[in-house]
């Protein structure tokens, strides 16, 4: 690549060149010219029990792929590995804060997954139920994912950091007959009572049937739900196959957070939600089968679904996870682990990068990380400091002799898989997220849909449907239809971006009020009921503002009832944070309460939570003329 075609002067080395495989212009070019014949090529490198002939049925909003083929993501991610010459490759590799190991293999992956399948059959799962699963980041989530899948049950994982409210809402807007829980999950060395939680969130639940309990630690003496069974007991039942289902037969419900802020119930398909995802964590990733892949998201997430559990099972790779925080029980924890296993690809947030950065390079000291090839980052915005300092020292500097690449990308909950990017072979350019991937049609579109010149801030949208993307929202076809004709490009992202003269995306932030902490979207409604469900508390409005670690912190502004007042120098904050921590976890609980005595509304009583932000931020809140006076 010549200078004149380098968008910024960073550039990809020539020993990285030589260690990646393949050309994302080939399959752009390809996918440009006919996108149906480009995903059906796709397609045939997966296992189907009837073959698919037909692309994408469209008909705005609703889309189908593969519509006249049939199979059960688990062929591909298991039954293919586990009769051939994998059976005995690691599938899994699962450490504990105190770096405890566990190896599965294909082998014993598929084994175990059938095993459990026979077991939920038993208790009345069958094709279509929901099953909601509140477990820790351990192998027997990722077993839980795949029996509920090989039966073609719909699985819901619900982050093991939400609380009691945050789970009873899950599990009653799901319609789940079944939640498989554990006793304990572990967080910086102390233990979080998962059971205790799920059982307070059943209490009150009688179409929840069954109440599945891994124990782990088996030392708390306690007394059980009525509706409990034990997890053991589920692999005493023989061994199921896996159940064909059509490609558009769900396969799992997530929540996220919507431009509301109100959690929606994401539903992605066995068919293209596999083969997108899975294509992108070659071409885009450069992950090989054998590879050594390591993921630091959570299963609760839509990272963890697509990239701890799904794509690199049906890509014969080894997927390593922990669970436990990056820099516990020391801060050097992480990179022992890229040594110890010679990790090939790493997938992780910015939010990462920016605390080993806040650390300094020393942690980095003796441990050898050449076995690194590609560092992928997403979750919220890779700013450029935080770039340039994995790649000079995580990837091993900016210039000749670097052997790894850091690349940004872009994806939603509702894609399933990453749109925006720099791939590999491309030139970073730090601060821009990346270009459109194959396959997918990508603009930066004014309100009524035209596109915007470059350099000029608009909303992401994409023109077309991709086979990783959301088919709808349970029990909520009326938000699912408003993401794709509120704009009349297409589907609406929900986030600010501009464009600059060579294709890259920037991301600019939400254009709704959805907060994102660490790299998890969190719906500022959500953390709002909660606050007002304090006795305390009268009126609330969050906010979320820059945080060097965490990419946002939760700001909430309260008003407090009448006759609390005179409590707030008495510990009336404290109360109020531990009661939002126990309702929607650590991971939504704010920063910072502020007391406040008004806040500012439209005259139709619309909280204006850009004013509150610009004060906070020290910025001009701009038009003011729908402000209640």
């Amino acid at each position: 690549m010549t200078d004149a075609h380098r968008p910024d002067r960073w550039f990809v080395p020539e020993s990285v060149l030589r260690r990646l495989k393949g050309d994302p212009e080939e399959d752009i070019a390809a996918a440009r010219r006919d996108p149906d014949a480009f995903w059906l090529a796709q397609a045939r490198a997966f296992e189907w029990t009837k073959t698919p002939t037909t692309g994408l049925t469209w008909n705005r909003p609703h889309m189908q792929w593969f519509a006249d083929g049939e199979t059960n993501i688990t062929l591909s991610a298991l039954d293919r590995h586990a009769r051939g010459e994998a059976r005995t490759r690691a599938a899994l590799i699962w450490l504990s804060e105190t770096e405890e190991a566990q190896v599965i293999t294909y082998g014993m992956l598929h084994e175990r997954v059938e095993r459990a399948a026979a077991g939920l059959r038993t208790l009345g799962v069958t094709a279509g139920d929901r099953v909601v699963i509140y477990m820790p980041l351990t192998p027997e989530g990722v077993i839980a994912m795949l029996a509920c899948a090989r039966l073609g049950a719909v699985h819901s994982v619900v982050y093991a950091g939400l609380g009691v409210g945050a789970l009873r809402d899950r599990i009653t807007d799901a319609g789940a007959r079944v939640v498989i829980t554990a006793d304990v999950g572990y967080r910086r060395g102390k233990l979080v009572d998962l059971y205790a939680i799920a059982s307070e969130a059943i209490a009150e639940l009688g179409g929840v049937e069954h109440l599945v309990l891994w124990e782990r630690i088996k030392t708390y003496q306690r007394e059980h739900d009525a509706r409990t069974v034990p997890w053991e007991s589920l692999f005493t039942h023989g061994r199921a196959g896996a159940v064909p289902v059509n490609a558009e037969h769900p396969l799992y419900v997530l929540y996220t957070s919507g431009s509301t802020g109100k959690p929606k119930g994401v539903i992605h398909t066995h068919g293209g939600y596999m083969v997108a995802s899975t294509y992108h964590l070659g071409q885009l990733f450069d992950v090989r089968a054998g590879d050594v892949f390591f993921c630091t998201s959570d299963i609760g997430w839509i990272v963890g679904h697509s990239y701890i559990v799904y794509a690199p099972l049906a890509a014969g790779a080894t997927v390593l996870f922990r669970e436990g925080a990056p820099d516990f029980p020391d801060p050097g924890v992480f990179w022992r682990t890229v040594e110890r296993y010679g990790v090939n690809v790493l997938f992780t947030a910015p939010t990462a990068l920016r605390l080993f950065m806040k650390l300094g390079p020393d942690v980095l000291k003796g441990h050898d990380l050449s076995s690194l090839r590609v560092i992928a980052c997403a979750g919220e915005a890779l700013n450029p400091e935080a770039w340039r300092w994995a790649q000079q020292h995580l990837a091993g500097g900016l210039e000749e002799g670097a052997h790894a690449v850091v690349i940004d990308h872009w994806w939603q909950t509702e894609l399933g898989a990453p749109i925006l990017g720099t791939h590999p072979r491309w030139p970073a350019r730090p601060g821009f997220v990346g270009r459109p991937l194959a396959g997918v049609d990508a603009d930066v579109v004014d309100e009524q849909g035209q596109r915007l010149p470059d350099g000029v801030q608009g909303h992401l949208v994409l023109r077309r449907p991709t086979p990783g993307m959301m088919r709808g929202i349970h029990g909520n076809p009326e938000k699912y239809a408003q993401v794709w004709t509120e704009n009349p490009a297409g589907y609406l992202s929900g986030d600010l971006a501009v464009r600059d003269e060579h294709g890259y995306i920037s991301i600019l932030g939400r254009a709704d009020d959805v907060l994102n902490v660490a790299g998890h979207r969190i719906g500022s409604a959500d953390v709002e009921d909660a606050l007002v469900s304090h006795p305390a508390v009268a009126e609330a409005a969050v906010i979320g503002i820059p945080d060097d670690l965490k990419g946002e912190s939760i700001v909430a502004h309260v008003i407090l009832r009448q006759g609390f007042e005179d409590q707030v120098g008495r510990g009336l904050r404290a109360s109020i944070s531990e009661h939002v921590r126990r309702e929607l976890g650590p991971i939504a609980t704010p920063g910072e309460i502020r007391v406040v005595t008004a806040l500012p509304k439209t005259r139709s009583g619309k909280i204006m939570r850009r004013v509150l932000r610009a004060q906070a931020l020290g910025q001009d809140p701009g038009d003011l003329t729908t402000l209640e006076g």
